[in-house]
């Protein structure tokens, strides 16, 4: 079993090149992280090539998060900001050595939104395919992100199928499908085909995946059971300081 460590919530009071050092420390396989524009590519570059773990992926910017926005790629009228921040993404993807980009959608719905998502998803595929980069979409549960265009799997597979590119996957969240579809070891089998990277947290509080609702010792058997390998995205709101949450590690590879 091998884990990444998403730098979002984890360490998330370190500067980033630091707190991909702490998650190399810790003994983490791998890092993942939101938006990480605000800091040079080549400082996060020296950071992974320090530690040799390699960046996951990062997510399309949010835009005018003051003004509500979170994510600007199913919003009809703005997709000349919906391609730039791809653009800006895809490169960052590229100078860091990231495999994938999570494009957000962002609050919207309708038939309209699903054909500006569609057109947005073919422009990111064929922007990250030269550089082989997977592009990943992710349904968020309605309490956390409620109004969020892309609310289930069912859904988003849709998407998939009508965008009909290889290098378009599922970011597979335990802990989002949990809240709103629930059923995680069907769903996981259902769908292990177009799973690009899988994410976890427990439910409900988001916490460290060693308490709430969910068995992960049964679900990462499972996933290990099914053929995936890579390494599993902890993206978990720590309470307190990261370090001191990691119990889990040592229980689930002990």
């Amino acid at each position: 079993m091998k884990f990444s460590a998403n730098l979002g919530f984890l360490w998330a009071d370190k500067p980033l090149p630091d707190a991909i050092r702490a998650a190399s420390v810790a003994g983490f396989d791998a890092v993942e992280c939101h938006w990480p524009y605000n800091v040079a590519s080549e400082e996060v570059r020296s950071a992974l090539d320090e530690t040799e773990l390699k960046m996951l992926g990062i997510n399309t910017a949010r835009g005018n998060v003051a003004a509500g926005d979170n994510g600007l790629c199913a919003l009809p009228g703005r997709e000349d900001e919906a391609k730039a921040s791809i653009d800006e993404a895809i490169t960052y993807a590229r100078e860091i050595g990231a495999s994938n980009v999570h494009v957000m959608a962002g609050f919207s719905s309708g038939p309209t939104a699903h054909a500006t998502f569609v057109e947005a998803l073919r422009h990111a595929c064929a922007a990250a395919a030269p550089s082989n980069i997977t592009i990943l979409i992710e349904p968020l549960n309605g309490y956390d992100a409620p109004g969020y265009f892309l609310k289930t799997t069912d859904q988003a597979l849709e998407i998939i199928r009508q965008v009909g590119e290889r290098n378009l996957k599922l970011m597979f969240d335990c802990y989002h499908v949990q809240l709103t579809e629930g059923d995680l070891t069907h769903r996981l089998m259902a769908l292990q085909g177009d799973i690009g990277h899988i994410q976890f947290a427990s439910v409900p509080d988001r916490g460290a995946p060693d308490h709430g609702e969910v068995d992960y010792r049964h679900v990462f058997e499972l996933i290990s059971k099914l053929g995936y390998h890579a390494a599993l995205g902890a993206e978990y709101k720590p309470v307190g300081e990261t370090g001191e949450t990691l119990g889990w590690m040592r229980k689930f590879l002990g």
